[in-house]
């Protein structure tokens, strides 16, 4: 809403701009208050300190990734790198059934690809963000992303993969309870 509201700001008529830039006055103090809520709740809740103090150390994982994943993928540290894959959805299926040859022509073109399809919506949006981020921050994602698309990747399909990536470095290392080491 508060993104709406500023995309209406320039257009809308003089007498309607004052209300506009209330309401979004209005609307960035209500988000600052939820955050400093969040964050005053993840702070007091004992069995996400230590957590949060992990993925939030890990370069290109900000406040909003740290705080989805606690709350929206509780398995996150106790499953193997193919289960979270899957439980988030950016694990690659194939979507190949029947005859290839008796399929129409416009799915045989698709044919051997790969997809991702289902899991966690929201948390596969967040963390798309955050992958953006971590490909500027993190050596580790930068040098995976640099080297898929080197390999001759799609920026789409080598973005997907340091997803992936990101999300298995992150139940690692809530898995074993270390922090973040960068590379000497």
């Amino acid at each position: 809403m508060l993104q709406a509201e500023q995309n209406r700001l320039p257009r809308a008529p003089t007498p309607v701009q004052a209300c506009l830039r209330e309401h979004i006055a209005w609307l960035q103090a209500r988000l600052d208050d939820l955050d400093g809520e969040l964050q005053q709740l993840t702070a007091d809740y004992a069995p996400w300190q230590e957590p949060a103090e992990i993925l939030g150390g890990v370069p290109g994982v900000g406040p909003v990734l740290t705080l989805t994943l606690l709350a929206d993928v509780p398995e996150l540290g106790q499953l193997n790198r193919h289960q979270i894959a899957a439980l988030v959805g950016v694990a690659p299926f194939h979507r190949e059934s029947g005859h290839p040859e008796r399929w129409p022509r416009r799915h045989r073109d698709g044919a051997g690809k790969r997809h991702i399809t289902g899991g966690r919506k929201l948390v596969r949006g967040v963390l798309y963000m955050a992958t953006l981020a971590a490909i500027r921050w993190n050596p580790v994602i930068r040098a995976f992303y640099q080297r898929l698309l080197a390999a001759g990747k799609l920026r789409k399909v080598a973005l997907t993969a340091c997803m992936r990536k990101l999300l298995t470095i992150l139940n690692t290392l809530l898995k074993k309870k270390t922090a973040w080491q960068p590379a000497s």
